[in-house]
């Protein structure tokens, strides 16, 4: 088979980018009809603008960098029989290490006290006060997919009770709850992992929060979209939540000024999988997508 003109609408860095070169014939996007398209590359964060892929009238396959497809019109894709391809299983160590990382930050309250230590105020007011130990406490988990199967494990770790709700009940020792307002009620931290779509837009909204409780925390290290940001500052203004942990926003790259002043939030600048490591992996993976579509091989993280 030969090269298919692949429009490529995100770079890839190093050797990835190589090898994409050798496999694909790539082009840039013209603005205009681009009937000799065969493939896509693009991040989940970019995805295929409806404009665009209403321009590619041959397009086959879409290879993503990212796990996150909402920015892909998948249902016109299953219309018209465009493969999407994902970098699934390559990130799920280091999502769920960041869930982690956020929940443990929250509970030992790391940048309060990181503070405390250096503007002084540890020699001027003796030892720091008490925080909160994880073990022994409820995490829940919003969307019990890969990432979420491995969060549970290393909250467990830390011998932490899990509980989750998923669109269907998986095969798993957690406590299941039909509801997420029911895992919220239960939960001392609700952790998002779940996909952005038009049915978990807002779906953490103030009625949610108050299910949280002032005692709660909530971590997000899945889309934006899931919570209600102006809903989420005034919980926390008003102490109806203890906290948040955040990778990812609405407005990205422009957080909330509300949770950039928080003295209650932890901030990430949607960095979850952002490690040499796993950023590498993805990488490579765009390009095995592509290369098993080549190929005609199964694809073990196609989504259409």
């Amino acid at each position: 088979m030969p090269r298919p003109v692949t429009l490529q609408l995100s770079p890839l860095t190093g050797q990835p980018q190589e090898d994409l070169a050798v496999v694909a014939d790539l082009v840039r996007d013209t603005g205009a009809e681009m009937p000799e398209v065969e493939a896509v590359v693009t991040f989940a964060a970019k995805g295929v603008p409806e404009e665009v892929l209403a321009r590619l009238p041959n397009v086959k396959m879409i290879s993503v960098f990212g796990v996150g497809t909402d920015k892909i019109d998948l249902e016109e894709c299953r219309r018209r029989g465009i493969i999407v391809a994902t970098t699934r299983g390559t990130l799920n160590d280091d999502v769920a290490d960041c869930a982690v990382m956020l929940t443990l930050a929250l509970h030992r309250e790391l940048l309060p006290q990181d503070r405390f230590a250096r503007d002084g105020g540890w020699a001027r007011e003796g030892k720091a006060w008490l925080t909160h130990t994880m073990a022994g406490k409820k995490l829940g988990i919003f969307g019990m997919g890969d990432i979420g199967v491995e969060i549970a494990r290393r909250a467990e770790a830390f011998r932490m009770e899990v509980g989750y709700h998923n669109r269907s009940r998986r095969d798993a020792p957690q406590r299941y709850f039909d509801t997420l307002a029911g895992l919220a009620d239960w939960c001392d931290t609700l952790v998002l992992a779940a996909p952005g779509t038009a049915e978990t837009f807002h779906v953490v909204d103030a009625a949610m929060l108050d299910r949280i409780g002032p005692d709660g925390f909530l971590v997000n290290i899945a889309r934006g979209q899931l919570v209600d940001e102006a809903a989420l500052v005034a919980a926390l203004d008003a102490g109806r939540i203890a906290g948040a942990g955040l990778d990812v926003f609405e407005d990205e790259p422009r957080p909330h000024p509300g949770l950039v002043a928080s003295s209650r939030t932890v901030l990430t600048p949607h960095a979850a999988s952002a490690t040499i490591e796993t950023r590498t992996r993805m990488a490579g993976k765009v390009v095995s997508n592509l290369e098993d579509y080549i190929a005609g091989r199964p694809m073990d993280a196609r989504i259409v």
